[in-house]
């Protein structure tokens, strides 16, 4: 029996006009990928290789720096979440250290000043991803049966958005060696990896391998598409294996709303088609600093950590 991979669409036709043909296929498979397990790859996004292999490259190189040289690019107390360099507290299940940044005019990014080049790469990676993010959100309202500017007109505000570029430390032969399986608390999220691979997705209980392959973006839905779409649309559960004997990195771009913005199921997926609301409504920045006190002050018990199951009716 093959083993099962994860769906990659092709999104060309979603840049010029014409391809009609194409624009299906490529909606088909990304609406079966969304309802089943809230997983897809992409080709031909949009976002240059060159751009996304010095962004790798240069991410590696500070990542090699000092601990001391590294928190010079922390933020201060008053950023919605802890932009700039940060590392997973020592009793954090998770282990590894990440640049935060939000859209490049933020007040609150405080970006490395070295390796050259870095921190202009990293806004020119988050412009990208935007233009992605944003033909996504169209094609995923498109799938939902929506109109394709619904979710656009939905989520307009881009200043919540925010970049991470990632390391992992490697594992060790006496501790657990992965990051703990979760879902994402926003609407969608984009992920670059290197080649050695690590992130993983479950479906239908079964824990499958995202293999890189050069050039391809991840993506994956948040809990937001599935709190809006009723549960028609899954919010991915994933996890990253660390490998031993060598760091991971990788690149996560997270799409997001406005922290003030209220979220609940769209009435199209309830009252409209005499479906009963399957979550209560929440306040995302609410929701996303319960999630963050989850990684900050992690509970000894894991039925105590919050997800969005805790929102279900």
């Amino acid at each position: 029996m093959p083993e099962p991979t994860i769906p990659t669409v092709d999104l060309s036709p979603f840049f010029t006009d014409g391809d009609e043909a194409g624009r299906r296929k490529a909606k088909e498979t990304i609406s079966e990928a969304c309802a089943n397990y809230g997983f897809f790859q992409v080709v031909n996004h949009g976002v240059p290789l060159d751009l996304m292999n010095q962004s790798m490259e240069l991410s590696r190189t500070f990542f090699k720096y000092s601990d001391e040289v590294k928190r010079e690019s922390s933020s201060g107390p008053d950023a919605p979440l802890p932009a700039g360099y940060n590392k997973q507290p020592k009793h954090s299940p998770d282990k590894n250290e990440y640049v935060l940044m939000f859209p490049p005019e933020s007040p609150y990014n405080v970006l490395p000043a070295n390796p050259p080049h870095f921190r202009t790469t990293l806004e020119e990676m988050f412009k990208y991803f935007v233009k992605t993010g944003q033909i996504l959100e169209g094609i995923i309202s498109e799938c939902l049966g929506l109109p394709p500017n619904f979710l656009q007109e939905y989520n307009g505000d881009r200043s919540w958005d925010f970049l991470v570029a990632l390391r992992y430390f490697p594992a060790s032969e006496t501790e657990n060696n992965g990051i703990t399986e979760h879902e994402d608390g926003n609407l969608i999220t984009i992920v670059l990896q290197e080649d050695i691979g690590g992130l993983e997705v479950c479906k239908n209980g079964e824990w499958i391998p995202v293999i890189p392959s050069e050039g391809t973006l991840v993506v994956n839905l948040g809990d937001v598409i599935q709190v809006l779409s009723n549960k028609k649309f899954k919010s991915a559960t994933h996890k990253v294996v660390r490998p031993k004997g060598r760091s991971r990195h990788s690149h996560a771009f997270f799409y997001n709303l406005h922290g003030d913005k209220w979220v609940e199921p769209l009435p199209q997926f309830t009252q409209e088609i005499g479906m009963k609301p399957r979550y209560k409504g929440f306040y995302l920045k609410e929701y996303q600093a319960l999630r963050l006190r989850n990684k900050t002050h992690p509970p000894s018990n894991p039925e105590d950590v919050i997800r969005i199951t805790n929102y279900e009716i």
